[in-house]
């Protein structure tokens, strides 16, 4: 996971949510390997394999949701800066090859949700548009080739 990123605390709650949830888990997959150990000898016992496997997975997660928590920096959406394009910001953007108006949210990497044009300030467009004030024009490569944005208006959420 990148160090230091930009999160709202609609994100920070997710990721506590999230890491009370594993908390938890950790507690079945070491019930799960005790089970485990008493079907015999270790080497080939396909239970133990799967629930260390997934203590590996539970711990991981644990340690990389604990990781962001420290080194990110949270946003108050409520409270962001609407001179330029920011965590927590409402983009109103005209795609200049198209002449077609969007209207993105962006937001931290829980939150995001293209389908609802709530993109992350870590995907091509939210990077992109990082930082752009009014009237600026941002080139974006995207999967699609480049787009040419224009920013019409940044609002709070």
């Amino acid at each position: 996971m990148a160090e230091n990123r930009a999160l709202t605390f609609t994100d920070k709650r997710k990721l506590e949510e999230e890491l009370a949830e594993l908390v938890e888990a950790k507690k079945r997959v070491a019930e799960e390997i005790k089970v485990a150990r008493g079907f015999g000898d270790l080497s080939e016992n396909a239970e133990y394999d799967e629930a260390k496997a997934e203590e590996a997975r539970v711990y991981g997660r644990i340690a990389e949701i604990e990781n962001t928590l420290r080194t990110a920096t949270f946003v108050d959406d409520s409270a962001v800066s609407t001179d330029i394009v920011s965590v927590g910001n409402v983009v109103r953007v005209l795609d200049l090859e198209f002449d077609e108006e969007e209207e993105y949210t962006i937001v931290g990497f829980t939150e995001a949700d293209p389908s609802k044009l709530f993109i992350s300030s870590e995907s091509p467009i939210g990077a992109a548009l990082l930082g752009a004030e009014v009237g600026h024009v941002v080139d974006v490569n995207t999967p699609g080739g480049l787009v040419r944005l224009k920013v019409l208006d940044i609002r709070r959420r």
